[in-house]
């Protein structure tokens, strides 16, 4: 474990020492030494300042919408070989959006500004977008250009891509990795250690400068940048021709070897070798391991069971009565004949079918005026009627009449 992370240690060490400083920021522990700047870089923004905190540079707030983020190396690279690590971070609302460029162009800032890919002009370089086009959860492009086309012009700028993948980076919640690998041969981007595209095709000239831009709609995404790294890429090796050559090339060989300090040499083999006892160890130990579970398995597991046998072996009876009363169940509904408990269910239902139709009728009946009785108080009240009238003509006619 000391010697992995010794040569961890060292191997970081390497690497920080050919890291390009003056066109790279987060390959230390802080991104900057000095709060709100980046030694080499300038920062700018549109509706908001850009905020840099000690791990990472925020170029997108989450809230509100249409800002625009920029960051632009102060230096141009000289290396005509190089490979170039990003990492970004991107998160939002399930609709949110935005696009986030890495560029290597001519002019740098002045040229560019805090563009999108859509919103550019005229410029000589080389951009990669990252963004949802295409609506498969995120992709990232790369684009070319030597001055001869304005792309905030074109009828069609995602037809102008010289390569693509798909790659879903929204809220992953962890930084995802862009490597941009260029050299005579090839030009290669890879994330997360998956190459995305490559080409034999594309040669960029040396002199030009690195930038990184974002811009988000209404609906948000907040884009984080933790690291941008450049370092030199494979140059090509020329054979020697002849003897003064040869000489040549060894002085700073010989130069290297006098600078190799023989203390840590020593110390490096000894860790080795401590390491390699510590394998050798582990590697005894996992033989007998095997061993004695084929011994086990061939004597039936005679010895007594580990901790972990009483646990499966209750589990294992308990899945073995579940299993049986669902075979019980099964076989009950299977085999079990309804068709009397059905019948005794009709008659049922019948009978208080039968009985409910009964007790309406009745209702009806004696909520329903009897007719006769109707009938009856009307003729009554007419014979009444009649027998006043008759009463009322005879006294009339019976009373004496006057004269005048």
């Amino acid at each position: 474990m000391k010697l992995s992370a010794s040569l961890a240690f060292c191997l970081t060490a390497v690497s920080a020492q050919s890291v390009i400083e003056s066109v790279s920021f987060g390959y230390g522990n802080k991104i900057s030494e000095s709060a709100g700047s980046i030694p080499g870089w300038t920062v700018k923004g549109e509706a908001h300042q850009p905020q840099i905190l000690s791990n990472k540079v925020i170029l997108t707030p989450p809230d509100p919408g249409h800002t625009r983020g920029s960051l632009w190396a102060e230096n141009a690279l000289s290396e005509s070989s190089w490979n170039a690590e990003f990492q970004f971070r991107a998160s939002g609302p399930e609709r949110g959006s935005g696009n986030l460029q890495v560029w290597y162009v001519k002019d740098g800032e002045s040229s560019i500004g805090s563009s999108s890919i859509y919103t550019v002009g005229k410029f000589d370089g080389f951009v990669l977008t990252i963004d949802t086009h295409g609506g498969r959860g995120g992709s990232i492009r790369g684009f070319l250009n030597d001055g001869s086309i304005t792309y905030n012009q074109h009828a069609n700028v995602d037809s102008l891509a010289f390569g693509h993948c798909d790659y879903p980076y929204r809220n992953l919640g962890r930084p995802s990795i862009v490597e941009i690998k260029h050299s005579g041969a090839i030009f290669e981007v890879i994330v997360d250690q998956k190459l995305c595209f490559q080409t034999t095709k594309v040669g960029l000239p040396s002199g030009y400068k690195f930038g990184v831009t974002a811009a988000t709609p209404d609906t948000p995404d907040s884009f984080e940048v933790f690291k941008f790294a450049v370092t030199p890429g494979p140059q090509a090796v020329t054979p020697p021709s002849g003897q003064s050559q040869q000489q040549q090339q060894q002085v700073p060989i010989q130069r290297r070897e006098q600078a190799i300090n023989p203390g840590a040499l020593n110390d490096i083999n000894s860790r080795l070798a401590q390491l390699g006892q510590e394998i050798s160890q582990l590697s005894q130990k996992s033989e007998a391991r095997h061993q004695e579970l084929l011994n086990k398995a061939a004597s039936g597991s005679s010895s007594p069971p580990s901790s972990s046998g009483p646990d499966l072996s209750q589990l294992t009876d308990r899945l073995q009565r579940i299993e049986n009363a669902l075979s019980q169940l099964q076989r009950d509904v299977d085999g079990r004949d309804y068709r009397k408990q059905f019948m005794q269910l009709h008659k049922a239902i019948e009978t208080s079918h039968i009985s409910l139709t009964e007790a309406l009728l009745g209702m009806i009946s004696s909520a329903t005026p009897r007719m006769g009785l109707f009938i009856c108080v009307v003729i009554i009240f007419q014979l009444i009627l009649a027998g006043t009238y008759i009463f009322y003509k005879r006294r009339r006619n019976g009373m004496p009449k006057k004269f005048l």
